[in-house]
């Protein structure tokens, strides 16, 4: 039997190692691109800084330390110099996979911080593990720019996992979806017909403005802004603005607000104000070929028939009278039922003196 060489036993002495393996070794050296590990081979193992995390901001002085103990994967067992090259990221991604797996099929709700925003959606890692959360799928709205999210830590559900394809899909509009049905349920439970509630504007348009109640948004309609006449819901709200408003209707889902509220009708204190007989002062609103409407009130409208007008003749209002003009009148007939008021600006008028001739 041949005698063996020392670098021969030396050699069986340390352990084999193979592409694919998992080691554990103890960090020796820290270098700006480079971490050092003993692994108990005959070679020195080497994660690269591309190896150890996605990260490239990550300083690897900061992040390991030597005597630290890490677990890594065999990339190459020689890289041509007798190296070892290993990765640490991989590993930290396959476990990262396992964890999101187990996520994804028990729907748990996880938490991680945005690494990357792209023109279609938002990048997390869940230990080195890469989700991709589209930009369909990050609110409950359409947002064109998701820069905001940037390095914000967010929540979210796997809806779509499939890592031999590269395919990890989080979902943060369903948790948003699902917060908002609660309270909205929550919303409709306690609120009634009748209720005085506090909202926030959340949109202005033409025909009325939209108000986030805290769970469920209402519409308040241009007819319902005021007992009055509103021309345009814009210049009397804006998005943000906090206001007080009455619950109208509840029909399902959707909630139809006021801001008329009833104690608050201007009809209630008409038919002592605007009595038959009394001298009002009223602004003209709008005029038709058979008369004037006149804003006695916020509220209250009357009409000056054309006839009654002057006692000379008057083939149609606009050719005396103009929109927001100020006239007095007196009020000729009073319909608190129908909520109906005629005036007449002739009766004020003194009677024509009759030319009386003499004969001499």
């Amino acid at each position: 039997m041949s005698e063996l060489s020392f670098e021969q036993m030396l050699e069986d002495s340390v352990k084999t190692i193979r592409n694919g393996e998992i080691v554990q070794g103890t960090v020796i050296d820290v270098k700006e691109d480079e971490i050092i590990l003993n692994i108990g081979y005959k070679a020195d193992g080497i994660i690269t800084k591309n190896e150890y995390s996605n990260d490239s901001s990550v300083v690897l002085a900061d992040a390991v330390h030597p005597g630290d103990t890490m677990e890594a994967k065999v990339l190459k067992v020689n890289d041509g110099e007798g190296q070892v090259i290993l990765t640490y990221k991989r590993l930290a991604a396959e476990k990262g996979n396992k964890r999101l797996e187990e996520a994804f099929e028990s729907q748990e709700v996880l938490k991680a911080t945005v690494s990357q925003v792209l023109d279609g959606g938002l990048c997390v890692n869940v230990e080195e593990a890469r989700v991709f959360i589209p930009a369909s799928l990050v609110s409950d709205t359409y947002e064109k720019d998701l820069s905001k999210y940037a390095d914000q830590e967010i929540e979210f559900v796997i809806t779509e996992f499939n890592p031999r394809r590269r395919r990890i899909i989080g979902n943060r509009k369903q948790l948003l979806l699902a917060e908002k049905a609660e309270k909205q349920k929550e919303l409709m439970e306690k609120i009634h017909v009748g209720d005085t509630v506090e909202g926030t504007v959340k949109n202005v348009t033409d025909f009325g403005a939209f108000i986030d109640l805290g769970g469920a948004d209402g519409l308040l309609h241009i007819s319902e802004m005021s007992w009055g006449r509103v021309e345009n819901p814009k210049k009397v709200f804006n998005v943000g603005d906090q206001v007080k408003v009455l619950i109208k209707e509840i029909n399902g889902n959707k909630i139809a607000l006021s801001l008329k509220f009833p104690e608050e009708n201007p009809w209630l204190s008409a038919a002592e104000k605007f009595a038959v007989g009394n001298v009002v002062t009223g602004k003209v609103a709008r005029m038709t070929d058979f008369g004037a409407f006149v804003e006695l009130a916020p509220g209250v409208d009357a009409l000056l028939h054309v006839s009654q007008i002057s006692r000379e003749h008057v083939a149609k209002p606009s050719d005396v009278l103009t929109i927001g003009q100020e006239i007095e009148a007196k009020v000729v007939d009073f319909n608190e039922e129908e909520k109906k008021i005629s005036l007449s600006m002739k009766a004020l008028e003194a009677p024509a003196q009759e030319e009386v001739s003499e004969e001499e």
